[in-house]
């Protein structure tokens, strides 16, 4: 056990795990919903890019978890929206609370009992601060977000869809 930031309460690793979980899950959430806003194509393709690193990130949260006895099942999914429809608020909002992230989970990290959970979550910080940089880039129009594509290749036309299946 251990204290975070002053408070007087105890928190244990699994306390502090189930609380990064509901955290990530929130990011998570969120990001999808922001994503069927932002239709420009490679700043959506970046936005499934940080989805699915969310998800990878969920996967080793909850491993954590049961491997200290607990679980994550309880943990309700937050309900889905966007900040806003816009595009550029979206990805501004999303940059702050990746920083916010970072910031508020630094501390929580070197006070972790278990050396491979603070280290787990170094990692998650390290893959926000880059998230953070793509939503900063996108913003600004950049198209090169994930990588730079060929000459040949073209003029991109069109945008993505808001939904994925179409029944």
């Amino acid at each position: 056990m251990h204290r975070l930031q002053g408070k007087t309460e105890l928190v244990t690793d699994l306390d502090a795990l189930r609380e990064l979980y509901r955290d990530k899950l929130a990011d998570v959430v969120r990001h999808e919903a922001g994503a069927r806003n932002v239709r420009q194509y490679d700043a959506n393709n970046t936005y499934q890019y940080i989805i699915n690193r969310e998800e990878t990130q969920l996967s080793w949260i909850a491993k954590a978890v049961q491997e200290l006895g607990g679980t994550v099942d309880d943990i309700t999914e937050p309900a889905s929206q966007a900040a806003s429809t816009d595009p550029a608020a979206i990805e501004a909002d999303d940059a702050t609370r990746a920083q916010a992230f970072v910031d508020r989970w630094r501390a929580k990290a070197a006070q972790m009992n278990d050396a491979r959970h603070g280290l787990m979550i170094n990692v998650i910080l390290g893959e926000m601060l880059e998230q953070k940089r793509f939503f900063e880039q996108a913003r600004e129009g950049r198209e090169d977000l994930l990588g730079t594509r060929s000459s040949a290749a073209g003029e991109r036309v069109g945008s993505v869809r808001s939904t994925r299946w179409i029944e």
